[in-house]
């Protein structure tokens, strides 16, 4: 399941009411529900809304966390 549209039924609201909630319109919340990309300050503006709400959610919630990046190799160094 999509990550906003857990949520949001986390948060026990409408697309509408979430919509409200973040300065969007209902089907600005439908399109990140179906997966475009949350805008950042739409994402902070949730992360603001679900704490109104009493939830802790962050951008891991919303995003999912940061891939892991490849070690770099230790290279000998040459004396």
């Amino acid at each position: 399941m999509n990550p906003i549209k857990t949520i949001r039924e986390r948060l026990g609201v409408t697309q509408d009411e979430m919509g409200v909630g973040l300065g969007v319109s209902q089907g600005n919340v439908s399109n990140y529900e179906r997966g475009q990309q949350m805008p950042p300050d739409v994402a902070r503006k949730l992360i603001t809304y679900a704490h109104g709400l009493g939830h802790r959610i962050t951008f891991d919630d919303i995003y999912g966390p940061l891939p892991e990046l490849p070690r770099r190799r230790q290279v000998d160094k040459v004396k």
